[in-house]
């Protein structure tokens, strides 16, 4: 049966304008994650978004120090999840959780402004109780990928699953290893990458390295060197949002074929990332699975040409940093808020 969030049943949120001259859309849609631009100008447009207590046109630009209460639309479509027939690549499954490969393209879950059909909808048709095991919207998902991210994830499919493979992520036991494919070569060739990360102001849809942010860390290792480029593997020892993907463009190689942190490149249509491989003990058993998925046929296929097509330079893949990524010197090291080269050699992020 389909289930609807109860978003009546939610308190408004209220936000304090932290700045001069921010939109109230953009504002809107940087402080509450999940929801996109056009998802807050719905709700502004419906009345449902109150600056100091009276209603503003979305291009309103705030002042700090406003208060800005907005209202959860009660129940709209984009928030409604029905079980929706799709095929799913489930790799390992018993009666207390599933693990699939996503294919790149599916949305995970359903957010305001997001109509498509999402792996939750799915799920739902896949496991018809699992409706009521944690978030309404996010039922029984222990973690996520990007939409345009591939590769394995894991579902709980009771209550005390979920509990016990969250509480894991957070202790860190479980092991998350990528597939990416970036700009350049990251020197060293094997390092540690310990940047805080956080929503980037300036645009609601990045998130970057800035003081403050939530602790974050991800190692990688050169696989393959190719002509300006490299295939890394990365293990996830936290789990922020976008976070492989803040990271090497931070340390100045963003990932193929990502138009949000670096590029879009003609060699693939998405980020050339893929989670391989995740590991964890069973909730039950306490017996450690583990479970490797092979990169996709788009990955495969741009790892094949970048070994073989010798011409293919910088310019094609699109090489470059953004200019509102940091750019970090390629090597150091973040601890706390600092970049360390050596015991001699620092710079502050700022």
């Amino acid at each position: 049966m389909p289930f609807e969030a109860d978003l009546g049943a939610m308190p408004p949120s209220e936000l304090l304008a932290d700045s001069d001259g921010e939109r109230l859309d953009l504002f809107v849609a940087r402080r509450l994650p999940g929801l996109s631009r056009s998802g807050a100008r719905r709700l502004i447009d419906e009345g449902l978004v109150l600056v100091e207590g009276g209603l503003e046109r979305p291009a309103y630009r705030l002042r700090a120090g406003e208060m800005v209460r907005v209202h959860p639309a009660p129940t709209p479509a984009a928030m409604v999840a029905e079980p929706i027939e799709m095929p799913l690549d489930v790799r390992y499954e018993d009666a207390d959780l599933l693990v699939l490969n996503k294919p790149a393209g599916l949305t995970v879950h359903p957010a305001p402004g997001e109509r498509d059909a999402t792996l939750v909808n799915a799920l739902l048709a896949h496991c018809p109780g699992l409706p009521g095991i944690g978030d309404a919207l996010r039922p029984g998902l222990v973690h996520r990928l990007d939409k345009d991210t591939s590769g394995v994830m894991m579902v709980a499919k009771d209550a005390v699953s979920l509990q016990r493979l969250q509480d894991q992520i957070r202790a860190r036991s479980v092991e998350k290893r990528y597939v990416a494919v970036v700009a350049g070569t990251p020197e060293p060739l094997e390092g540690r990458v310990e940047a805080p990360i956080g929503r980037d102001r300036s645009d609601p849809r990045r998130m970057a390295v800035v003081d403050g942010g939530r602790p974050s860390t991800t190692e990688y290792r050169v696989e393959e060197r190719f002509i300006d480029t490299a295939l890394l593997d990365c293990n996830l020892i936290t789990g922020r949002t976008h976070q492989i993907r803040v990271h090497l463009a931070a340390l100045g190689h963003p990932i193929i074929g990502d138009a949000i942190y670096g590029h879009p490149s003609h060699l693939i249509d998405r980020q050339a990332l893929h989670a391989r491989l995740l590991a964890f003990d069973h909730p039950t058993t306490g017996a450690r699975i583990r479970v490797e998925v092979a990169p996709p046929a788009d990955i495969a296929a741009l790892i094949e040409a970048l070994r073989g097509a010798a011409p293919v330079h910088g310019a094609d893949i699109g090489g470059t940093v953004s200019p509102s990524a940091p750019a970090l010197p390629p090597g150091e090291e973040a601890r706390g808020r600092r970049w360390r080269k050596s015991r001699h050699r620092s710079r502050r992020i700022r």
